[in-house]
């Protein structure tokens, strides 16, 4: 999970010291013969640390590399990560694969079990447009929101185990709706559907590894086909397929894209809600620090009131900081979508969060951080974007 971390300098575990020397001999390496060595002996590690429940030892190992070397700090984020997601044996692998979805809606966005038949229609779909042919399918039967998902790597390694068990069976995995924690509700989010694809040894993974096949053209056939399924799912919500993937490339794919649709989803709210068109309303848009610049965040009030009825935040993910012109993406995207005045704000802003509810605090005009509060006879409307 390449996120940025906040990292202490306590003494490493045995395991967490091996495997960041490892993995900074993996940086180093000069052939492929010693990285293939380096690889098993990483791989084993890992493999052996995850069955054990070690999450510490290899945060641990992590937290050290993005002090001291980042390419290495890659080489074994890779790792860990192919180490709770990809299953081998001598017939083929199995790849735990990540459906997402975003969503919004003036309501609440589903978390729910998916019926049978819609599981059947997917699995047609995904074989016909994503998947490569010889390849074979099988789902969890749930529809996750992104804190509904395993929670760090022990877990969803575990919850991979389950899921190649039911594939293994030719079953989809039952999800018990009653014991899946209770979901956050925001007006845009991800749903996931997570599924097992079982690879046969020597073929590939997705129609894009097919000489004829590509990314562009599977996402278009993934969305025309695949995205009327999810309309028994997602009622009364706008939705946007994604183009499906390795578990952790698909969703960092969805962190991505959910920042440009929760600002266009935003637009879309508002002007449902206040039934006014969008060169009625005003963005004030600010860079919120802590230690570092941690994001952007959009205040929204409408053009003859200063009060933020809403909010939405952008957080900085992967290499960005404050050298990159996230303001002006911003800036772009909502002239884009119609807004009539937007606002950047040339203020260092402090992340602060609301002390009762703890949702965050957003700028208003005149650089102060507030609450975005609905008129009173709206109250009770979702109030915040992911």
């Amino acid at each position: 999970m390449k996120r940025r971390r906040l990292y202490g300098r306590h003494r490493l575990s045995r395991d967490a010291e091996r495997l960041a020397w490892l993995a900074q001999g993996l940086a180093e390496s000069g052939s492929r013969l010693e990285d293939a060595w380096l690889e098993s002996e990483i791989t084993g590690l890992i493999d052996r640390l995850l069955r054990a429940g070690e999450e510490d030892a290899l945060n641990q190992a992590l937290d050290r590399l993005h002090e001291t070397n980042a390419r290495a700090y890659d080489e074994l984020a890779d790792l860990i990560e192919a180490g709770c997601e990809v299953s081998r044996s001598a017939d083929g692998a199995s790849l735990l694969v990540a459906l997402p979805v975003l969503a919004w809606s003036r309501y609440a966005i589903p978390t729910r079990n998916v019926p049978r038949a819609t599981l059947d229609a997917l699995r047609a779909q995904l074989s016909a447009h994503v998947l490569a042919g010889d390849t074979r399918v099988q789902f969890a039967d749930y529809l996750f929101s992104p804190d509904q998902l395993p929670q760090g790597y022990v877990e969803t390694r575990a919850f991979a185990d389950a899921i190649w068990q039911a594939a293994a069976a030719g079953q989809d995995l039952q999800v018990d709706g009653k014991r899946v924690p209770e979901s956050q509700v925001f007006v845009s989010d991800v749903r996931y559907l997570l599924a097992a694809v079982q690879v046969p040894a020597g073929k590939p993974v997705f129609r894009w590894n097919e000489s004829d096949g590509g990314r562009a053209a599977a996402l278009a056939a993934w969305r025309e086909q695949g995205g009327p399924n999810f309309q028994s799912l997602l009622t009364g919500c706008a939705y946007e397929l994604l183009l499906p993937d390795a578990y952790f490339a698909a969703w960092r794919l969805a962190d991505r894209e959910t920042r440009p649709f929760a600002l266009k989803a935003a637009v879309e709210y508002l002007k449902a809600l206040f039934n006014e068109p969008a060169n009625r309303l005003r963005a004030i848009i600010a860079p919120y620090y802590e230690h570092w610049l941690e994001e952007w965040r959009v205040g929204f009030t409408l053009s003859y009131s200063d009060e933020v009825v809403h909010g939405v935040t952008w957080p900085l993910l992967g290499h960005e900081d404050e050298n990159t012109d996230l303001g002006a993406e911003i800036e772009s995207l909502l002239k884009g979508c119609g807004v009539g005045d937007v606002r950047i704000l040339d203020t260092r802003m402090p992340l602060e969060y609301c002390e009762d509810c703890g949702a965050p605090l957003f700028p208003n005009l005149d650089a102060e951080n507030v609450h975005a509060e609905l008129p009173e006879d709206m109250q009770g409307t979702p109030a915040q974007l992911h």
